[in-house]
């Protein structure tokens, strides 16, 4: 029998085989999604470069999200990385749940990002 795999080591297993297919580029930049149990955090991600184009936090100083934790929050982040994305001139993103399961928190995350504008 196999040793037991801890929540996080098997959430690095399914996200090394999501990013193996997933690769974004200036045009076409991946959108990747980190949640905690207090917040969640978005970034637009040039992997050709191999820097960030725009992100987005429950967490950032100045701008409170009301609830971070919860699915308003998280659409209401999704909103945000999408306008910030237009104004960086990215319209088509690829879609990076990061080893998550698209439920909950993260596809209201990635709706959020629909409705500001972006196309994935």
């Amino acid at each position: 029998m196999g040793r037991l795999q801890s929540r996080t080591e098997r959430r690095t297993r399914r996200k090394r085989g999501i990013r193996k297919s997933l690769m974004g580029g200036p045009a076409k930049p991946r959108l990747t999604v980190f949640r905690s149990a207090k917040h969640i955090y978005a970034q637009l991600v040039d992997d050709l470069a191999g820097h960030t184009i725009a992100s987005a936090s429950s967490n950032e100083k100045g701008e409170a999200c009301e609830g971070g934790g919860n699915i308003s929050g998280a659409t209401e982040i999704g909103k945000r990385i999408a306008e910030r994305a237009s104004s960086a001139g990215v319209k088509q993103i690829v879609f990076d749940r990061n080893g998550y399961r698209y439920h909950g928190r993260v596809r209201a995350l990635a709706n959020g990002a629909r409705e500001g504008g972006l196309k994935f």
